[in-house]
């Protein structure tokens, strides 16, 4: 396992219950602040592991993935831990996390 993606699922591990990152935020912290897409290859891989991928959202602050194909439920389960949405789809800047351990 390369040293990028060692450090994209540590930071995904350490993501607080209530918060979320974007993809592009990820990336930079792991140390490739051009690798967003590769952030989320690495989420969607892991499809037998428990990262909260549900907490990593796209650079506008939405959801990325299609209502059909997971979007509804990364919505269901952020609102579980308390995030609230504007009327526009976009999390609301209190529930961003900034990477800060």
């Amino acid at each position: 396992m390369t040293d990028f993606r060692k450090n994209v699922k540590k930071i995904i591990e350490n993501i607080p219950y209530g918060k979320v990152i974007s993809y592009g935020q990820v990336a930079a912290l792991a140390g490739n602040y051009r690798a967003a897409r590769q952030v989320s290859r690495i989420l969607k891989q892991n499809e037998s592991e428990t990262l909260p991928w549900h907490r990593v959202i796209n650079s506008r602050g939405a959801i990325s993935l299609p209502e059909h194909m997971g979007g509804l439920i990364q919505k269901g389960l952020l609102e579980q831990e308390g995030v609230k949405f504007k009327k526009n789809g976009t999390v609301e800047k209190i529930f961003f996390w900034n990477g800060s351990v």
